[in-house]
């Protein structure tokens, strides 16, 4: 019954948290006022609720699992950029039962976010600093990574050549670490805005994945430039150029 209770109450925390929001966002400008009539209007926020995941994104890393199968029981997976923790949530479900053990599951990110079953949650954490590095490393105690997963973005300037430059420099930070804890066969889901670089930055994978494919769930927004880029086997054959 307290389990019960203590769902219930996660589930109204989530409705209030999106009361505060709306309330904050009345009077506003008019950017504002079209989140709200999208926020209301979208069928995965009322179906993120409704089945008591943190936020509307748990449906594109569920769809890409359903078409992939990149989540298995007993895996280690990384979730950078995690926060609210959505994905992780998916990871721990996945993961976590398996006849000859448990997954284990990370999760980190800059923003502070609540614990999470059965997830390692680092918070107010810079995925792409050494520090906050070790700190993974220190949790894997000497385990090599099934699966990286980054949803990692910046908070977006509005010049989109820029934003696309961050988060290319994010996903590398995301590639580089991969090569050092990701095992043989390992995957990467990671994140990106379509820009310039883009096809500089599957390059990069493309040497040392075997399988490098461009993925938008339908739960991305379609007016959103947001797409996933999805690298499967690894195997480490060559250093990109940067990190030479």
């Amino acid at each position: 019954m307290l389990i019960a209770n203590f769902e219930i109450r996660k589930v109204c925390q989530r409705h209030l948290h999106l009361s505060k929001t709306v309330e904050k966002l009345k009077g506003k400008g008019k950017s504002s006022q079209e989140w709200l009539k999208r926020q209301a209007s979208d069928p995965y926020v009322q179906k993120a609720l409704d089945e008591n995941y943190r936020c509307r994104s748990a449906f594109k890393l569920i769809e890409i699992n359903d078409k992939y199968k990149i989540l298995r029981p007993g895996q280690v997976v990384i979730d950078c950029g995690a926060a609210p923790g959505s994905w992780c949530q998916v990871a721990a479900q996945k993961v976590a039962k398996h006849k000859q053990g448990i997954g284990t599951v990370i999760g980190i990110d800059l923003q502070n976010f609540e614990p999470i079953d059965g997830v390692h949650v680092l918070s107010e954490c810079d995925f792409t600093l050494p520090e906050s590095q070790s700190k993974i490393l220190d949790i894997l105690n000497g385990q090599k990574a099934d699966v990286i997963l980054s949803d990692m973005a910046p908070n977006a300037s509005g010049i989109k050549s820029m934003d696309h430059d961050v988060i290319i420099e994010l996903c590398q930070a995301v590639l580089q670490f991969g090569l050092w804890v990701l095992k043989p066969g390992g995957t990467i889901l990671c994140k990106l805005w379509m820009g310039a670089n883009q096809k500089s930055f599957e390059n990069d994978l493309k040497s040392n994945f075997e399988s490098v494919k461009v993925v938008k769930p339908a739960s991305s927004r379609s007016d959103s430039s947001e797409i996933f880029l999805l690298a499967r086997n690894f195997q480490l054959i060559t250093w990109p150029d940067m990190y030479k």
